[in-house]
């Protein structure tokens, strides 16, 4: 049966150090890999906003952070539907939905750039052998993710993510010298040389030094690295305030960027929109391609493998950046956006929040189908659509939080699986909109029905909430389900397509 990884706020990233070696004695454990990415998540939630604010290159269009963020949850997600939560799955599987869920996901320029590293990360662990020495396999994975980058770049730039990255592969290509050196070891260099280089990207690039911040890309990097060291030692890396010479930069509050008055100017002679696709496509058709879209703008990254790709490229003219895709295979999923309309909504949405005032309390319920949705409706709760197969992403539960206007919401999720979003959805609401949101931990939809049936605006927050909790938890649950895959139980083996009962998460028949 799967067991999930710990619950972890996002205020509250410390954790149980494990190594990661597999059942062999080597290699790399599923366990560390399913910690790590929780971690991530959670971290990149909480330097979403700060991030975002960093952003003033390549275009200050202040969603850096917030892109990184899409993108390892889109990883994240991949990967634990993909096993259950069990760290007993196959690890290379595991690596394989982690790879395609990066791919797929990825956001925005360092979204996209960020998702290479980690595959080509997770494509070295597919390939570590049982001799290997888990600190040589994960320092060469982390050059690979280096060289990666810069190569899926058009034009690389200094004082950028790539800088970032470059620096903490060679830390931790100098850590695995010596034969002592463990994992942890490995990441920690990292982790430490990453935040040394992100407080010199001002002294690399002119437009970082005028805003007076560090890279944002590179700032976001950073976060992740600190995540896996602290999913190896249970320590919480201090953050490093960054510096030129021996004046401090703030990291909160630059002078452009996302604060920028609508109507500014992004970038002098720069492009004007954002074009985004996945691309079908042969790989010998992909260097073609990459000349073509860096005649038409700046800021390119392909990224991919196979049959598909994840293109990205900042033009002036959208037409022609499609049409190059269109030459070289099929182009789905594409977005296209407008940075002066892009800021022009950021300022106008930023005015309606500020402007709306929020009041009276809201239940956000995760529902399983039409029949479940009808009675959370009835009830007075706000739905969101969800079940098997079709679990709401973070972004979903976060514009259910924030759209309906309460100012306290109770965010039921209903499956164990969609719990971490709800929390992740509750800490960005709080930040970003001041909204004061609880996440009752249920775990089936008879529990969601529970404490719906006992909830009572007319109490304080708090009563309400812990009447909620208590009438949830003593709710019993069962369900029928069929096995998706040859697994040991609680129960005895079960072989795919075996009818499963289940009472209260675990297997009994």
């Amino acid at each position: 049966m799967a067991v999930r990884g710990p619950a972890l706020a996002p205020s509250t990233l410390t954790c149980r150090p494990v190594e990661p070696v597999g059942p062999t004695g080597r290699g790399v454990s599923l366990e560390v890999v399913l910690l790590f990415v929780d971690i991530a998540v959670d971290a990149l939630g909480a330097a979403r906003e700060e991030i975002d604010a960093l952003n003033v290159y390549p275009v200050p269009d202040g969603d850096t952070g917030t892109n990184m963020y899409l993108t390892v949850s889109a990883a994240r997600d991949a990967v634990r539907e993909a096993t259950g939560g069990d760290p007993g799955a196959d690890l290379g599987e595991a690596l394989a939905a982690f790879s395609r869920g990066a791919l797929l996901g990825a956001r925005g320029n360092s979204g996209v750039i960020l998702s290479e590293m980690m595959r080509a990360i997770a494509r070295r662990l597919a390939r570590s052998a049982p001799q290997e020495r888990n600190a040589e396999v994960l320092a060469e994975a982390l050059r690979q993710a280096a060289d990666a980058a810069y190569a899926a770049v058009g034009t690389p730039v200094e004082g950028t993510i790539l800088t970032v990255a470059r620096a903490a592969a060679e830390a931790a290509e100098a850590t695995r010298e010596d034969p002592a050196a463990r994992t942890r070891d490995v990441f920690t260099g990292a982790a430490e040389a990453a935040r040394a280089a992100l407080a010199r990207t001002p002294g690399q690039l002119q437009a970082l030094a005028d805003a007076g911040v560090v890279d944002a890309g590179g700032r976001g990097l950073s976060v992740v690295l600190d995540a896996a060291e602290t999913a190896l030692t249970g320590r919480r890396p201090e953050a490093v305030l960054p510096r030129i010479g021996r004046h401090a930069i703030p990291v909160t509050t630059p002078t452009t960027g996302a604060g920028q008055p609508p109507g500014a100017d992004l970038t002098p002679g720069g492009p004007s929109y954002e074009v985004m696709y996945l691309l079908d496509t042969d790989a010998e058709r992909v260097p073609a391609l990459r000349e073509r879209l860096a005649g038409l703008g700046d800021a390119l990254v392909v990224v991919g493998d196979e049959r598909l790709w994840n293109v990205h490229v900042h033009v002036d003219d959208v037409g022609a950046a499609i049409e190059a895709g269109i030459e070289a295979g099929r182009p789905h999923r594409i977005r296209v956006t407008h940075f002066h309309d892009q800021l022009t909504q950021q300022a106008a949405q930023q005015e309606r929040e500020a402007a709306r005032p929020r009041e009276g309390r809201c239940v956000v319920v995760v529902s399983a189908g039409p029949g479940l949705s009808a009675l959370f409706g009835e009830a007075g709760a706000v739905v969101v659509e969800g079940g098997p197969g079709r679990r709401p992403s973070t972004g979903d539960l976060l514009g259910a939080i924030t759209g309906c206007g309460a100012q306290e919401v109770v965010v039921l999720p209903n499956d164990g699986d969609s719990v971490r979003a709800a929390q992740v959805a509750a800490s960005t609401a709080t930040q970003d909109t001041g909204v004061r949101v609880a996440v009752i931990p249920t775990q089936a939809q008879v529990q969601g029905l529970a404490a719906l049936a006992v909830h009572e605006p007319g109490r304080g927050f708090d009563a309400d909430v812990l009447e909620m909790t208590a009438t949830a938890r003593h709710a019993r649950h069962g369900a029928v389900t069929v096995a998706a895959r040859q697994a040991m139980t609680m129960a005895g083996p079960c072989e795919p397509g075996d009818a499963l009962g289940v009472v209260a998460g675990d297997f009994a028949v």
